[in-house]
């Protein structure tokens, strides 16, 4: 038995569990413990004459992270809307004392030094456990939408992305080569076997960033989508999103109920449409609400957030100025000088959280872009050939997963949204 199946009609019955104790007082011959197992917490009640001395000595001994085999019965708590244990046997397994993560407070970078104990804490579970039903709710999706998973290498010979913030490591036969930062290239290859491909894997960014939105390890979901333009790209970007907030509403609200998370925002995300506004309208607007930012400049995280904190929806920011953006985004005839992209920006002060665009489908041009941006053509010579062998209008995204957990957790810094993070002064545990 699980503490996850304890409900009503358990009442009455014997059950036996075993887990750590969370929390443990002891008040002459009746001890009251906070059983943690893998599934959720009851509190147990336990009398020494009825579980004997010697099993009530061990655990007075006991501390915070001991475990505990128990049986007893289940019974409705006197006074709350829950259920506990009266406990008849128990056994300790395992004594722990002084365990250095009590219920006083520490600082960020002691927490970090002792994540591996960290992450047991109750809201630390329930991220961890947010961040699972979002991978899951992604597989699903993809998998019901007819996308077939392509696992490209991490060890790539170029950039993608413009990008000079790569790790460098050598080969062993020599050669230099970088630890990956996106998948793109790879499985727009595939795209002509599977038409609908993605990937979701690890990814390294090189960036001495200290934001809260910025890890150096990271894990990304790209897909990318034959015969789609930029529109169809941003449907499939919402029906996404919707499906993954309501799963995680479904399958997870006990932990967005620990971590305080206000429903009503996630709500407003799966029933209403995400707005699409272009970058220059954007930007005019952030100019009239006191930003310095200037025409044909990108958004930085504190022009997102004074944005976003005026929306309860996510929306669409769209057509970025074609000079910074990727090589391979198209020009929108419709908007000159402008690429047809999109970054989905999560409402309050989250920011973006994915980056989409079609892709260039014209050998001759993507071919003029690469030359043009100053690049190596023989570094791209592959990822031509897929344009030269029939080549279509493709788009696609990526979104990062340690974003979406933390926006749909509601987290401060996003080194909570991953069990163990790397950023640019962590290397540990």
């Amino acid at each position: 038995m699980t503490i996850k199946y304890i409900w009503s009609d358990s009442v009455g019955t014997s059950v036996s569990l075993q887990g750590r104790i969370a929390h443990l007082r002891v008040s002459g011959k009746i001890a009251f413990a906070n059983l943690r197992d893998w599934t959720g917490y009851l509190q147990c009640v336990i009398e020494q004459k009825v579980v004997g001395d010697e099993a009530f000595e061990a655990l007075k001994e006991c501390g915070i992270e001991s475990v505990v085999d128990l049986t007893g019965t289940v019974a409705k708590h006197p006074k709350k809307e829950e259920f506990e244990l009266q406990t008849t046997e128990l056994t300790v397994l395992s004594i722990a004392k002084d365990y250095p993560l009590g219920t006083k407070e520490h600082g960020v970078e002691f927490l970090f030094d002792n994540r591996h104990l960290h992450i047991r804490g109750k809201k630390q579970r329930a991220i961890q456990r947010i961040r699972d039903a979002i991978i899951h709710a992604t597989y699903d999706w993809m998998r019901n939408n007819d996308y077939i998973k392509i696992d490209s290498p991490i060890f790539t010979p170029t950039c993608a992305e413009d990008s000079t913030e790569l790790y460098e490591v050598e080969h062993t036969n020599g050669e230099k080569m970088f630890l990956s930062q996106t998948w793109q290239m790879y499985i727009e290859a595939a795209i002509a076997g599977h038409r609908n491909v993605y990937d979701f894997w690890p990814v390294f960014r090189a960036e001495k960033s200290k934001t809260r939105r910025h890890l150096n390890e990271l894990w990304m979901m790209d897909a990318e989508t034959a015969f789609c333009d930029n529109d169809k790209n941003m449907d499939i970007q919402e029906d996404l999103v919707k499906f993954i907030v309501r799963e995680v509403m479904r399958v997870r609200s006990e932990e967005l109920a620990i971590l305080e998370r206000d429903l009503d925002v996630l709500k407003n995300i799966t029933d209403n449409t995400f707005p699409r506004i272009t970058h220059a309208e954007v930007v005019k607007k952030l100019q009239e609400m006191g930003s310095d930012i200037k025409d044909g400049e990108d958004l930085w995280g504190d022009d997102e957030e004074m944005l976003m904190n005026t929306y309860k929806t996510p929306i669409f920011v769209t057509n970025f100025p074609l000079a910074i953006k990727a090589f391979y985004m198209p020009e929108d005839p419709d908007h000159p000088g402008t690429a047809k992209c999109s970054d989905l920006l999560a409402p309050e002060w989250f920011g973006e959280v994915i980056g989409g665009s079609e892709r260039l489908g014209d050998y001759e041009t993507l071919k003029e872009k690469v030359l043009e941006r100053g690049y190596d053509l023989a570094d791209y010579e592959r990822y031509l050939d897929i344009r030269k062998y029939g080549g279509v209008t493709t788009s696609g995204f990526w979104f990062g997963l340690e974003r979406l957990v933390r926006w749909i957790c509601g987290l401060h810094h996003i080194r909570e949204a991953i069990p163990f993070p790397r950023y640019h002064n962590r290397i540990t545990p």
